[in-house]
């Protein structure tokens, strides 16, 4: 009986151990885990280090760019567009204008009656979708459609606007696909984007599909002027404050215009204009530098997108990207610390399944718990469960990205100040200078916003008094309309 009680004391010890060994073997597991997972977090936050030096070069190698952009067609990754826009508003604008807004799956129309000082008097708006046969199919059939939707728009203009006798309606087209601009209003389509492939428009002018579409109609109305959004922007901008200078869009893309001195650009053929100014599209999405903090999750999303090589400043800093490169380095946490268990979540390894909004939201939690990162987790990614320490390591993924994008979008503004030469004070002279932004990271990414605000008064010192970042709120549109007004025909006749 004795040995029967040793052996299974024997027995029940052995099992014991075993069960701690396979516990300690656990906890090893798990903690070797969660050590490389923190090993995979700091070499992010590494990579994506922008000190105030690094910041400083990106903004002098913008400034570079821009001048090489400015000096010849092609001498720079920025484009560096002439949008031949000469007279932005001033605010002494009169009279009844439209706008269209074309720039995806929708488009907007819009009316404004500008009383001069009295400012927008009175303004209507109604958007559009596209049906999407009409985006794949002839150019006739699209521009067709818009115009149908802005006769049916003009038809229903109130006894609130008003169009002096025998004039001539005027609208302000803003059109966000890439154009080759011939003048103001004139520019022929380079490519189609966003899910548009009518092949029969490309090379084709845009104005003058438009107002061919409205004669077929017999609408009267001129296209006054061709500018995209960004422009559009600035215009709107400059109407609500004389010390605008540029504006920056920043929301699914990223782009850049501003106010140039007319000869300060070497490729500019034409007579020079009478204000001595020109309005110039960036395209600053484009811009690339060897200071850019780039990461190998940036370079496979490059490699892997539809223009490798292009828009690598874009594919670091707007919306449409990062909350892709958050799940980018999840995916790495997945297959090589097992971040999420033993298997990884199949969602996971879905392209642009995690969006900026999302991480946004998990940005800003600021529940004991995480509850928002819990439930996004659940939602988008299928993980059921998640800890403490899991949702956490996330929220600081998610903080580096959004840092990096901010203070590397604080340095493309520092480098078009120091372009313009408002990055120093001079003895004597107290120059403000506004940047308008818009767009809906701008607007609704908080700490992103902060963060860029913060950034430029850092890089700015003392100077950051005199420069302002102003919230546009849908500059393009009714900034399409202000470019009209300061481009009518009529302008001449009004002003004498």
């Amino acid at each position: 009986m004795g040995k029967v009680a040793v052996a299974a004391a024997v027995v029940c010890t052995a099992a014991v151990c075993a069960a701690a060994v396979m516990v300690m073997r656990r906890q090893m597991k798990s903690s070797g885990r969660w050590a490389k997972a923190e090993a995979i977090l700091r070499e992010l936050e590494e990579k994506c280090g922008t000190p105030t030096a690094k910041l400083r070069q990106v903004a002098d190698a913008m400034t570079v760019e821009m001048h090489a952009g400015l000096a010849s067609e092609g001498g720079s990754k920025l484009k560096m567009l002439i949008s031949y826009v000469d007279n932005l508003p001033t605010g002494d604008e009169k009279g009844l204008f439209y706008a269209l807004d074309l720039g995806g799956t929708n488009f907007r129309v819009m009316r404004v009656q500008l009383g001069g000082k009295d400012g927008i008097v009175k303004q209507e708006s109604e958007e559009v979708s596209i049906p999407p046969h009409l985006m794949v199919g002839s150019s006739h059939e699209l521009f067709d459609f818009i115009a149908a939707a802005l006769a049916k728009f003009v038809d229903a203009e109130g006894e609130d606007f008003h169009l002096p006798p025998g004039r001539q309606r005027e609208l302000g087209f803003t059109f966000s696909f890439p154009v080759r601009q011939l003048s103001l209003a004139s520019g022929t389509l380079i490519k189609w984007t966003k899910g548009f492939l009518i092949e029969d428009a490309v090379g084709e002018d845009v104005v003058g599909e438009l107002t061919k579409a409205m004669e077929r109609l017999g609408l009267d109305m001129r296209v006054a002027a061709l500018v995209n959004d960004t422009v559009g922007t600035l215009a709107g901008g400059r109407y609500n404050n004389p010390d605008v200078i540029a504006a920056v869009i920043l929301g699914t893309g990223t782009n850049a215009a501003y106010v140039e001195r007319a000869h300060a650009i070497p490729k500019w053929q034409g007579l020079l204009p009478k204000s001595g100014e020109m309005v110039i599209n960036m395209e600053w999405g484009n811009f690339r530098s060897s200071h850019l903090p780039l990461t190998e999750y940036d370079q496979t999303l490059d490699a892997e997108s539809l223009n490798p090589g292009e828009q690598i400043f874009e594919k670091i800093i707007s919306g449409m990207y990062l909350g892709e490169i958050v799940r980018r380095v999840l995916c790495r946490m997945a297959e090589e610390a097992s971040f999420f268990g033993d298997t990884i979540p199949p969602k996971l390894k879905i392209p642009f399944i995690l969006r900026t909004p999302d991480m946004s939201a998990m940005h800003h939690d600021t529940s004991p718990d995480l509850k928002v990162v819990g439930s996004k987790l659940k939602d988008i990614l299928e993980v059921p469960n998640s800890s403490l320490k899991m949702r956490k390591i996330i929220v600081e993924i998610c903080d580096i990205v959004a840092t990096r994008g901010a203070r590397l979008s604080a340095a493309g503004i520092l480098g078009i100040l120091k372009k313009l030469g408002r990055d120093t004070v001079k003895e004597g002279e107290k120059q403000r200078s506004v940047i308008a932004l818009d767009g809906g990271l701008f607007e609704h990414y908080t700490k992103f916003r902060n963060c860029l605000e913060s950034t430029l008064k850092e890089l700015l010192g003392d100077v950051a008094e005199n420069i302002i970042v102003e919230h546009s709120n849908d500059g393009s549109g009714i900034g399409a309309a202000l470019l009209a007004a300061s481009h009518s025909q009529y302008l001449e006749i009004d002003n004498s």
